[in-house]
């Protein structure tokens, strides 16, 4: 898992993929926060009244997101069972030291839906910061669980939040494959595909409606796009050599690809409804790990041109190339943060492979993982948080971090191959 672009590499060489055979993953997660922030604001979140006889814990759901966030401390509630017709004794909860309150009920409905309501309350200004409700059915109670998180972090930062947002990732148990799509916590997976070849690189559309992969099904590496709502797919790149590492362009578009079509491995435009590609760079080097800038003018990616991998930056169209990263001589794995001030890569420190962090602006770096089997790194939508693949006390992880890497939230499950997660976008 550790040496991603080792992988990619061997795939644009030799079409050709190494992983090591691992005990069998499991699709669900265990969410566990650990660290302190700086500036983590106190939220006391009440049981939900029904929550008892619910199919889901809406409660600790949204406090499990909260708190994962980094910008939320949870002051403790228990035994604490409040709904949002009754104003919570606001001073009370105040000298607990909690600055804002979430109360809330859910119950059964005729129809066999449930009926989910909350309220929030600003226990500093003792205001009622409004409410929402939802009519849905037991599967989609999760959901409902994070749109409330999702209204609460608004209300409270001013920042859209990214809980019902979804992730991808890639498991391997024995010689089984598997694409998964999930709920940003990585709870309530479901498979998308499952083959007995490698399926590597899922990368999420614009507009979240697709992902495009690489399998490995007929011998050699193939992109796919997959429709995540119908489970159709269809071929976007089956060209001679190997076709690797997708990258969706901002307006969905065209994907930008590792192609060897030519002898060697370079990238190339690809309209998102196939057809001939577009040659972008011509170098005799290794070009690959595409990611579009956010407002499309450029493209990140990694050469070794230099002698070693490094991360490079040229316009969409190709040319004007310039590289990026300086510090160390291995850096792979680009991922520029929706809001375009941030890059996210792994670098080679010391025989390690720790997740950095670059302010793109002043070209600052931070180290913000103790990991050494960092890899495959992926912005939230919001741009606050980043989900990665690493090696946690000798097992496979899908983590989430801080930018400042100051709150982390492992979301394995207890074994198995958990590789290449993917953020996807706000829901359109």
């Amino acid at each position: 898992m550790t040496f991603q672009f080792h992988r990619r590499i061997l795939i644009a060489l030799l079409a050709f993929l190494a992983i090591a055979s691992v005990a069998p993953a499991r699709a669900q997660f265990r969410v566990e926060v650990s660290g302190v922030g700086l500036t983590q604001m106190p939220i006391a979140i009440a049981t939900f009244r029904g929550e008892a006889q619910a199919p889901q814990k809406m409660g600790a759901i949204v406090r499990a997101d909260l708190e994962r966030s980094g910008a939320f401390r949870a002051v403790d509630t228990a035994g604490l069972v409040a709904d949002e017709s009754a104003r919570p004794d606001l001073t009370l909860w105040r000298q607990k030291g909690a600055d804002a309150m979430v109360t809330g009920s859910i119950s059964p409905l005729a129809d066999g839906r449930f009926d989910v309501r909350l309220r929030l309350w600003d226990l500093v200004r003792g205001q009622d910061l409004g409410g929402q409700s939802y009519a849905v059915s037991s599967a989609d109670l999760r959901l409902s669980a994070h749109r409330i998180s999702d209204f609460v972090y608004e209300k409270l930062t001013g920042e859209k939040g990214v809980f019902s947002t979804r992730i991808a990732y890639v498991t391997k148990a024995s010689q089984r494959f598997t694409l998964w799509v999930a709920d940003s916590d990585g709870e309530n997976a479901q498979s998308a595909l499952a083959s007995s070849e490698p399926i590597i690189s899922p990368a999420w559309s614009p507009n979240g409606s697709q992902l495009a992969y690489v399998s490995f099904e007929s011998r050699k590496p193939v992109i796919y796009a997959h429709d995540v709502a119908t489970g159709k797919r269809r071929l976007l790149a089956n060209f001679r050599g190997s076709n690797s590492a997708p990258a969706w362009s901002p307006d969905g578009r065209q994907i930008v690809a590792t192609l060897s079509r030519d002898g060697g491995s370079q990238l190339y435009a690809i309209d998102s409804n196939g057809g001939e590609p577009r040659r972008l760079t011509q170098s005799s080097s290794i070009d690959t790990e595409p990611a579009f800038s956010p407002d499309g003018k450029y493209i990140y990616f990694v050469s070794d041109r230099g002698g070693s991998p490094q991360i490079y930056r040229m316009l969409a169209s190709g040319g004007n190339v310039e590289r990026v990263t300086f510090n160390g001589s291995y850096n792979i794995s680009p991922a520029i943060s929706p809001d375009g001030r941030w890059l996210a890569y792994i670098s080679r420190v010391s025989g390690a492979f720790k997740l950095q962090v670059m302010e793109l602006a002043g070209g600052a770096v931070s180290q913000i993982t103790d990991t050494g089997a960092d890899e495959s790194p992926s912005f939230a939508p919001n741009s606050r948080l980043i989900v990665y693949a690493t090696q946690q006390q000798g097992r496979e992880a899908l983590m989430t971090t801080t930018l400042d890497g100051r709150i982390k939230a492992r979301l394995s499950g207890a074994s198995g191959d958990i590789r290449e997660p993917d953020w996807g976008p706000f829901p359109r």
